[in-house]
């Protein structure tokens, strides 16, 4: 059985970092590209970034140059760093995997986990 897991959620002043970790069992966790997604209340589910079995990254524009994803495949992980948060940010994120390489839309992906909650006060 698949399980993705999500922790490092929370509250931050905006301005602040925090890092989310995903960590995966069940799966070929070394084939697969690992998304992060997020959504706030009322919203779609947006594509935040992935990254790849083989290393390679996709951010969204709107987080470009704050956010990064990182994968440790020896530890099933992968993680999300999120540096100058906003307020804008605050959504429940989740993590998903893929066996799609360059996997954009939240369709290809196959596995998700229950998502853990980023809160960015003003």
């Amino acid at each position: 059985q698949v399980q993705l897991v999500e922790s490092g959620g929370g509250l931050v002043q905006a301005g602040g970092s925090l890092r989310l970790s995903c960590a995966a069992s069940g799966l070929s966790f070394s084939s697969h590209t690992m998304g992060w997604f997020r959504q706030a209340p009322g919203k779609e589910r947006e594509f935040v970034g992935r990254i790849s079995y083989s290393g390679g990254s996709t951010v969204s524009d709107s987080v470009k140059g704050r956010f990064t994803i990182s994968r440790d495949n020896a530890k099933n992980t992968v993680y999300l760093q999120m540096n100058r948060l906003k307020p804008e940010d605050t959504a429940q994120y989740y993590c998903a995997a893929s066996r799609v390489e360059y996997a954009l839309s939240r369709y290809a992906y196959s596995y998700w986990g229950q998502g853990t909650q980023v809160t960015v006060s003003s």
